[in-house]
């Protein structure tokens, strides 16, 4: 099976996950950096006419041009949603390194099929199914790598490693950016070729990483390889397998993964609810990633040198250089997240983030309803406040908080389901901002200054601090918010933080052992209490 660590142990593997991951991670931001240089690409347009708006062009024209840029960016996002439902019904049979190993060869495959099409054959055709393919390996990593990431690392830096991750989307933005920038000048193809087959090294660090380091201990308690998971742990924290460390932390692996087999594990668990809210916590995590999208981050970033030229009124050469300005802004922004993101938590920085981003796009509107020179400064400095306060809050986030927030009987299926929502509404906004944008561009930025106060709304009522708590005490916090009948972020900010012995102790009390879940559930779904009592009376047989 696949427990090898080629040697490391402790710190240097921890390391080498994480390495992995961010690069894994670095290519979502590279597309996005990309798409956002080459539309605006002489020989990129050369390439694809069909994508060129011409000077006097008709609305009708127009209009035509918008539909056509907006489905060639967006395609990605479809395949990225295809990618991330496989890994909902088959990253738990599968493994979490085998899926990351298998997004990386498919998004090779794509990358090199965007890379050789032959223009004046069909070009935006070839162009759009090697996207959807390499959207489809995206899809596969970043539905998996978030998991794999949170259940290699402990309860005091996983939000660290976790917001390192999504900060590296904004470094694969920057990297984009500035390669684009750097071919501008090039004479020929060479101009979109190289920064499409870019992609291609890093997806060879990702396949070659994987598979060379261990599947997380969860997975291997999950699939019954105990022994596996005992050697993976000692790995991890360096120690060997048998030392009362290891074993401690593999008892309540264990402990959860049988509360999860005798609750059936699978969709019929997430639709019950009672104590555990698989449901409404599924629900909470995947709100994060439809508030990051209908929040406006990628009208920003994937189309941020149109709307420096088109809405701002830029030349075309200083709408390239205030687009690497931008993704260069984005990067170094995202370096408070990483001191943050423990101390200050993640419910406060959602709030921050919605109420910061909300604030900048009223600046932006606001300056675009009369359109002049000095207003055009002024939208610019709201798009740039903007895409400051996303880069250090709602862009980690929503990648953190789904593989803590969710238990882990339905773990892979709650982060699968919040990357599918991130994509699926990625695609919508991606598709329709240059539609809305030409219609109306202030009133473009006032819808998503609005969907940021509904943000901030939602996220004061329903988003639960987990910062420094192990996952299982996720699980005592809304058992607690059930029985006594408050608000799970409630009882969140008034319980203290547990040790092993307190969590194990306040699980017994509220029943979260296995055969007290499985009662609850049958109790739910309208079965008689003597069909509980046979239920109980089977479990043990079952382990």
């Amino acid at each position: 099976m696949w427990t090898t660590t080629s040697g490391l142990s402790g710190r240097s593997l921890r390391v080498s996950i994480t390495f992995v991951a961010v690069v894994g991670f670095s290519l979502f931001g590279y597309n996005q950096g990309m798409m956002a240089g080459l539309l605006n690409g002489d020989e990129f347009v050369k390439s694809f006419p069909i994508l060129e708006k011409p000077d006097n062009a008709t609305p009708s024209e127009s209009f035509y041009v918008e539909v056509i840029r907006g489905a060639v960016t967006s395609c990605y996002e479809i395949g990225c949603f295809f990618g991330a439902l496989f890994s909902m019904f088959f990253g738990e049979s599968f493994g979490r390194t085998r899926v990351i190993c298998m997004g990386g060869s498919v998004l090779i495959i794509g990358a090199l099929i965007t890379t050789v099409c032959f223009t004046g054959h069909w070009e935006v055709g070839q162009f759009v199914i090697g996207r959807v393919v390499s959207g489809i390996g995206n899809g596969m990593n970043t539905a998996t790598i978030p998991v794999w990431q949170s259940e290699c690392s402990g309860a005091h830096n996983r939000g660290f490693l976790v917001c390192f991750e999504g900060a590296m989307i904004a470094g694969g933005t920057f990297i984009a950016y500035w390669v684009v920038f750097g071919l501008s000048h090039a004479g020929d193809s060479v101009q979109w070729r190289f920064p499409v087959a870019l992609q291609i090294f890093f997806a060879l660090v990702v396949v070659i990483g994987a598979a060379m380091l261990p599947d997380s201990p969860s997975w291997f308690v999950n699939r019954g390889l105990d022994n596996e998971a005992c050697v993976v742990l000692g790995k991890l924290k360096g120690s060997s397998p048998d030392s009362d460390l290891v074993l401690h932390d593999f008892n309540f692996l264990k402990a959860d993964v049988e509360s999860s087999k005798a609750a059936q594990s699978g969709w019929k668990t997430v639709f019950t609810f009672g104590k555990t809210q698989e449901l409404q916590r599924l629900l909470i995590g995947c709100s994060g990633q439809f508030f990051q999208q209908f929040t406006g981050c990628n009208a920003a970033i994937y189309y941020s040198t149109l709307l420096f030229q088109e809405n701002l009124g830029m030349e075309k050469y200083l709408s390239l250089i205030m687009g690497g300005v931008f993704a260069s802004v984005y990067a170094l922004a995202t370096i408070p997240s990483f001191f943050m993101i423990e101390r200050v938590g993640r419910r406060n920085l959602y709030l921050i983030g919605f109420l910061g981003q909300g604030l900048s796009f009223v600046i932006t509107f606001a300056c675009l309803i009369e359109q002049n020179e000095s207003n055009a400064k002024g939208a610019a400095v709201g798009i740039f406040l903007f895409i400051t306060f996303f880069a250090f809050t709602i862009l980690p986030l929503p990648w953190i908080y789904p593989p803590e927030i969710n238990p882990l009987r339905t773990r892979t299926i709650g982060a699968s389901a919040s990357t599918c929502t991130n994509w699926i509404c990625n695609f919508a906004v991606v598709m329709f901002t240059p539609l809305f944008a030409a219609q109306s561009p202030w009133g473009v930025y006032l819808f998503f200054a609005l969907f940021n106060f509904i943000g901030l709304i939602f996220g004061f009522f329903f988003y639960v601090e987990t910062a420094g708590r192990e996952l299982e005490e996720v699980d005592i916090i809304y058992a607690r918010a059930h029985v006594e009948g408050k608000m799970p972020w409630r009882v969140a900010n008034a319980m203290p933080k547990l040790n092993f012995e307190e969590i194990a102790q306040q699980s017994r009390e509220l029943g979260l052992s296995s055969i007290d879940h499985t009662r609850d559930e049958k109790s739910e779904l309208g079965l008689s209490s003597s069909d509980n009592r046979q239920e109980v009376e089977e479990v043990p047989e079952k382990h």
